[in-house]
């Protein structure tokens, strides 16, 4: 490229036709975390929240050279949930990297913070909109340069989740986990696959006692045979594979009544859970989303689950 020549830039709303070119854009950009042209339809435009002008496309010289998705919730996540009308969200931006280096990724970061506070959000998160972020923050390790340039468009961290995984290769139920669940029934408590009659009360019970998008995962899991509740007349607690985009081998959600911790109840779900991923010849069993040194991140690590990226959660507050 000749150092000498004026490039000419764009940065515009989305338009029919960039599909393509964003994905390849964005796989260049992120080869650690590829997507598809599906996962943009699915999760991008297909979206209920969805605004074009949102998504603040770079355009150099005609070729897309990068983008930042902003976008604040149109209609609430689940029924009787508010519209979280102080936030919005950046889930994802990425600059190639021939055009690094040269002020273009602060300023679609400024572009898309600027479009959400023109929709009256003083507060924007990176990355964790739900149900569509691609992960719960910047990954450090991997993405140093895009952590910088959060910092310096006024982002602060907010904390670190973890994602976690373990192999499911000749796993077997512990013997201690097997007297546990004897206790636990030996007391009147169930674990079993859900009744499809008490599909709404556990969508309420993970709604309520979790959060909306939980709920809203269970219904529309599209297998509810991968699910398995405790029950002691009523549901107590429930764990659940395969919810997220159907991928089988992704763990949750999963959770337990807060009144009911302390019994053992999501070490027999976890363990109950992972059983029934075997059984279906699954080799694996990973999330995304834990904290590493919460009661449920020392559960999974001593289920054999090991951490494998750590994230920054980031938060921009307007004035």
């Amino acid at each position: 490229m000749d150092p000498c020549r004026q490039e000419d830039v764009t940065v515009r709303g989305f338009a029919s036709g960039d599909e393509a070119a964003l994905v390849e854009s964005w796989n260049r950009s992120m080869p650690a975390d590829p997507t598809t042209r599906a996962w943009l339809r699915e999760c991008v435009l297909l979206d209920p929240n969805f605004d074009p002008d949102g998504l603040r496309v770079a355009v150099v010289d005609g070729r897309v050279a990068g983008c930042a998705y902003a976008v604040r919730r149109l209609v609430p996540i689940a029924p009787g949930a508010d519209l979280e009308p102080g936030t919005g969200w950046i889930p994802f931006f990425f600059v190639v990297p021939e055009h690094r280096g040269r002020g273009l990724g602060r300023r679609l970061l400024d572009e898309a913070v600027a479009f959400l506070t023109a929709h009256g959000r003083t507060r924007v998160d990176f990355a964790c909109y739900t149900p569509h972020y691609v992960l719960p923050g910047i990954d450090p390790q991997l993405y140093p340069g895009g952590l910088g340039l959060l910092r310096r468009a006024g982002f602060e961290r907010l904390y670190s989740p973890v994602a976690m995984d373990r192999t499911l290769v000749g796993y077997l139920t512990p013997d201690d986990v097997h007297e546990l669940r004897a206790r636990r029934e030996g007391e009147g408590y169930a674990f079993r696959a859900p009744l499809d009659g008490e599909l709404p009360e556990l969508v309420r019970f993970a709604a309520s006692a979790f959060s909306p998008d939980w709920g809203e995962a269970i219904r529309r899991h599209p297998n509810p045979d991968r699910l398995i509740i405790a029950e002691k007349g009523r549901i107590v607690g429930f764990a659940a594979y395969g919810a997220y985009r159907g991928i089988p081998e992704r763990f949750g959600p999963f959770g337990v009544d807060p009144a009911e911790r302390g019994s053992g109840l999501g070490k027999i779900l976890l363990h109950l859970t992972m059983a029934m991923m075997r059984a279906e010849g699954l080799h694996s069993s990973w999330f995304l989303w834990t904290g590493e040194t919460s009661s449920a991140g020392h559960l999974y690590a001593r289920a054999g689950y090991g951490v494998t990226r750590r994230f920054d959660v980031m938060r921009w507050q307007g004035g």
